[in-house]
Parts: C-alpha cells; structure tokens; sequence
C-alpha cells in the first residue's frame, strides 16, 4: 500500500506542471509569443460597449488602440476612468516591476484582458498580441482565456525601404509603418540616398534635389543589369522635411524607430550629379539612368566635401529621433580614387597604404562626427575594409586601419567567418545576409520558409559572442521594384516571418503553425489593399498545395 501511493504522488508530481499550465501551446499570433498558457474558457466581447481603462501617461495608446479595434473589428471602443468590473482591457504600467525591453504580459479571465508592462513599448506590444487573439466563433467575439509572458528575442528587428532608386511616397510608407507595428517590428531603415536618386530634401544644398532627385529614364527589362531596354520615363520625388517629420512622429507612436540611410563615400552619383566638385573627378555628371554599382565616388581628401557631408548630417540628424545614423558605405569602387591626385596625396600625408585603407580612414572621421553629436554609426559591413567583392583589387583585401569599435557593421555579404571575427572584436553585429534576407530576390530564391528559417545568429558562432548580434534586417530594394503593387508582393508574406525570426525564440518557432496563423493576416492584408503574394506562390515546391 505504503508503494502504491509513493507510486501515486510520484505520478501526481509529474503531473504538476500540466495541471498549472492548463494547455501549453501556440497561439494564432504572429510573431508567436515566447510563454503561453492557454487555459479553459473564453471572455465575449461587446463591440457596441467594448472599454479600455489605464493611466494618463498610456493615452496615447489607448487612443491607437480605439482606431486600430474600430479599423479590424468595428468595435465602438469607450475608455473608462476608474478601474472596475466589466473592462475589456486595462492598460497597467509599473516600470519598478517589470522590464524595460518591451516586454509584456497579458492576462484574459472571465474579467476581461489585462495588458502589464514596465514600458509604454511593452503594452504596445501587449496590444498587437491582443489584436491578432481576438476570434469570432458563431457570430461573437472571444478572447481564449490566457496568459503570456513575452519579450523579444533580438532588440533589432528591421525592415529596409530602398528609395534611391524608385520613389515609392508617403501614403506607402506609412502603410509599412502600420503592417510592421502589427507585427512588432520596430526599426525602419530608410535607404534614401542612392546612384539613381537623392530623396530627402537639404535646405543648405537645393540642388541635391532639384537635380539630384530627378532621372530622366530607368533601365527595365527581364534582363534587369544586362538590358538594353529603357522606359523612357522621367523619374523624380523626394521627401520635405514636414514629410520627415510626419513620417518620424507617425513611427514613433508605433514604438518604430526610423534609422535614415546616407550613402558614403560610393553611390554618390546623384549627389555629384548636382554638384559635381563632390566627384574624383570633378566632372559633371548626370543622374545614371542604369543600375549597377556606379564608379562615383565622393572625394573624400577634399576637406570641402568633409564639410558638405556633415552639413548634410546636420540637417539629417535634425530630422531623425534615431540613434543610430546609417552611412551606407557599401560597394565603393576606388577606380576614381586610383587617377586621383587628391587621394594619393592624402594617403601618402596619412600613411594610409590602400584605397581600403582610405575608406575606413574616413568611416572613422564620419563615426566620430556622428558620435560628437551624440549618435551612434553604422554601415554595411565594408566599412572593416574587407574586400568582399570581385571588382575590388587585391591590395585591397583587408585594412590595416581598424574601424572604431562603436561602430554597428550590418552584415550583408563575404564570408560569414568574417562576421564571426567582427563579433569576437567586439563589434555589434546586424545580419542582413543577402541570401536569406533580400526581399528583392524572387520567391524561388528566397521562399516564405526559408525566410522563417533564417537564424541571426550562425551556428558556427561561439556562445560566448551571441550577444554580439542584436538582430537582424529585411531589405526591399529597388531597382526592379517600380511599383507599390510588386513591392507589396514580393514583401507580403515574408516580412511576416522575419517578424517571427526577430522576435520568437528559437525552440517557440513551428513554420506549420506559422502558416496557420498567417490565414488572418491575409484576410487583414487583401482587407487593407496589400497585394500580398499568394501562399502557393510563396512556398518552396515541397509545401505547395496539389
């Protein structure tokens, strides 16, 4: 007897965790929450009397959460000041208990829904699971009763919107800066600047967008970088500095950080297009018409275009609330640079012993300009002067001049030793890998579950430098995006499963139950007017539907 029932509380022992947890599983919620507990029951909404209740200082959130309810479910959402019985969702703030990282609970009983967080960020989140929780079952909205306990895996969760080369305007952006809340993305990387097109307007250099922002054709065709083909086509537009602002200040009520890109010291054509004594040549240029790495180069010993650089800094950093400022530094071809006067005498006055050399001197004059403004560089991860290309010389395959270590490198292309030793000196590492993370690329090249299956982190990666890597980035750029429409197709659904790549640990992700928790969101998205491509489309062959 004295056996059995040691047998039996041994059995109820191991049972424990089940009956505390009630049903541990996924939610249909993307990114997927890290701990949830889904337990029995459900709370009915009202959505002619649905109310929220939380402190002055969350308002703000609850006046977004008015529109957002009203916008997916029609729900006519009144706040209440007291809290009392019969609440749908309290808004509860309490920075001395819980984290500042945007982490949140939500809580749902027979009460009703209780969003807690140490931050204004963390309850924002809270909402965006709340959202995409709320289900109709024969005719009524529910909420299952839960709770979750969340926060982000990676504090650096970006979608890129190249501009340079086609001006896709405000009402898209904007739109992107909605479906990326939804889905708790909270960088937006603006590539504006670029060979094909200055976007932003500098009040102190006009002609940066009276000339720069202007081409008078674009190179198109299924032959893309090898076409004959023009359109024929003027291309022009730009941002004014009230659309910045506007831009900026709608991101930041979404808790997303708007991180500008300008381009240095390559991809400078249509900046010397406008003004061509910014060139290494000097000659006067116009806006390419054709896409590719342009020979374009700024030059960078000339202490005017120092000047120019961070004038143009200036202004931008006025704008933009980001600590970090991007500075592009990608695919510089020293072709110039080798025929330039200025630039060997300046290496030869600096010891500077190749154009490599050269490039990362300058990143460090440009990241301690930004640093004595109070903000942080980053750039692509040329600026450690590794030559990760075919163009480039041999005597360029490695700096000796070292980049400052306050740098952020966003790691896009080379070897991916060369972003583990980047993270072993220390360096806080973005990875942006092309091949995973290009949304410009087609479908059969990067499919829907290849995106979900990206890990910023390499495995090859010593534990001891995980941290070293903050997050991660999904570029659309644009050379072969004329349109809102294709864009729409090629980002919708894979921003959604970097979202998840982003945000879910590692052993919470399941593509099976990403897939199922998709369905909603393409109903929101068609709901919305995003051209997202169809799932058939976006599978790999071996998950397509016979």
């Amino acid at each position: 007897m004295r056996i059995q029932m040691k047998n039996l509380m041994l059995s109820l022992f191991l049972m424990l965790p089940l009956i505390f947890i009630g049903q541990s599983s996924n939610v249909q919620v993307i990114p997927q929450p890290n701990n949830v507990v889904i337990k029995k029951g459900q709370y009915e909404i009202g959505t002619d009397n649905f109310t929220i209740s939380g402190a002055s200082e969350v308002q703000p959130i609850i006046d977004y959460a008015t529109v957002v309810l009203k916008e997916d479910f029609g729900f006519n959402v009144k706040k209440a000041e007291k809290v009392r019985n019969g609440i749908d969702v309290v808004f509860i703030l309490n920075r001395k208990k819980y984290n500042l990282d945007g982490s949140y609970s939500l809580n749902v009983d027979k009460k009703g829904a209780r969003i807690f967080a140490g931050s204004e960020q963390g309850l924002f989140y809270g909402l965006q699971t709340l959202r995409q929780s709320i289900k109709k079952i024969e005719g009524k909205w529910v909420l299952d009763y839960m709770e979750i306990e969340d926060a982000p895996r990676f504090g650096w969760r970006a979608y890129m919107l190249d501009e340079g080369r086609y001006f896709q305007g405000k009402k898209q952006v904007l739109k992107l800066l909605d479906e990326m809340a939804r889905l708790k993305m909270n960088i937006f990387h603006w590539h504006l600047v670029d060979d094909q097109g200055w976007r932003i307007e500098i009040k102190k250099y006009p002609l940066l967008t009276s000339i720069g922002s202007k081409r008078l054709s674009t190179q198109v065709g299924p032959r893309k970088w090898q076409s004959p083909i023009q359109s024929g086509v003027p291309h022009e537009g730009y941002y004014t500095h009230e659309d910045i602002r506007e831009i900026v200040s709608y991101a930041e009520a979404r808790f997303i950080t708007v991180v500008p890109e300008i381009e240095m010291p390559g991809h400078a054509s249509a900046a010397i297009a406008a003004y061509p004594w910014l060139g290494s040549t000097g000659e006067q240029i116009s806006v390419p018409i054709n896409f590719g790495v342009s020979e374009d180069i700024f030059n960078v010993a000339n202490p005017k275009v120092f000047n120019f650089l961070t004038d143009v800094l200036d202004e931008v950093m006025s704008l933009f609330l980001s600590k970090i400022i991007h500075i592009g530094g990608d695919e510089a071809k020293y072709d110039h640079w080798e025929t330039s006067e200025d630039i060997k005498r300046y290496m030869k006055e600096n010891e500077l012993k190749t154009f490599a050399d050269v490039q990362v001197d300058f990143t460090n004059k440009i990241s301690r300009y930004i640093e004595g403004k109070g903000r942080k560089m980053m750039g692509w991860n040329e600026i450690l002067g590794q030559n990760v290309h075919d163009y480039q010389s041999e005597k360029d395959n490695g700096a000796e001049e070292q980049l400052s270590k306050t740098s952020v490198v966003h790691f896009w292309k080379g070897d991916i030793k060369l972003m583990e030793q980047a993270a072993a000196e220390g360096y806080e590492i973005v990875n942006s890998l092309h091949t995973e993370t290009y949304l410009d690329y087609a479908y059969r090249d990067i499919s829907l579950k290849r995106a979900y299956d990206f890990d910023p982190i390499p495995k090859s990666l010593d534990k001891q430098y995980h941290n070293q890597i903050i997050g991660l980035g999904c570029q659309m750029w644009g050379e072969w995006i004329p349109t809102s429409g294709y864009m729409d197709f090629m980002t919708f659904p894979r921003i959604a499963a970097y979202a998840e790549v982003g945000w879910t640990n590692v052993n919470r992700r399941d593509f099976e139950g990403f897939l199922a928790s998709l369905s909603p969101l393409y109903d929101i998205w068609k709901e919305k007017g995003i051209y997202s491509a169809p799932i058939n489309e976006a599978l790999p062959d071996s998950f397509k539907k016979k």
